[in-house]
């Protein structure tokens, strides 16, 4: 398995996506609910393969904050209740829609920020490339599931905001 698989990178590809979905989710000249669809799915599929298949094995290297892996689990959670606060808005582009994106931006930049200078940095510094590329494979495969299962609707972000 070469480079291509690289979890970090997978991840961080993921990141520069969803920042590139906020500005079309901002843009008046775009298809502000279809960059809502896309990003809800990316998110919700996103969060749940890092916290089911990469986060607890980066847990078991040396140099790699608990803490910090916990903090990101718990960032994801206020992720998921601002994308529902988003979703459930009933038009698209009033202010209260514009309002309850920036509310989703800031959390979830917050997030990116974060997690790219402590757990991202530290994979990267303390996990081998082989078993980054492991986790690559099993990170996609996760995302790939939950992308098909529609885990960005609504009702699925409803669900997972409950639990």
């Amino acid at each position: 398995m070469g480079t291509e698989h690289d979890v970090v990178a997978l991840i961080l590809r993921d990141h520069r996506t969803m920042e590139d979905l906020f500005r079309r989710m901002r843009s008046v000249e775009a298809d502000r609910a279809a960059a809502l669809r896309e990003f809800a799915g990316l998110l919700v599929a996103h969060a749940r393969a890092e916290e089911t298949e990469v986060y607890p094995a980066l847990t078991r290297f040396k140099n790699i904050d608990n803490a910090e892996v916990e903090h990101g689990e718990e960032e994801h959670d206020e992720g998921n209740e601002a994308l529902l606060d988003l979703l459930e808005t009933d038009e698209v582009g009033s202010a209260e829609w514009d309002e309850r994106l920036e509310s989703l931006v800031e959390a979830v930049s917050h997030h990116l920020d974060e997690e790219e200078r402590t757990i991202l940095n530290g994979a990267r510094e303390n996990v081998g490339a082989e078993r980054r590329a492991e986790l690559g494979v099993a990170f996609s495969e996760e995302r790939a599931r939950q992308l098909a299962a529609d885990c960005g609707s609504v009702e699925s972000v409803r669900e997972q905001v409950k639990s």
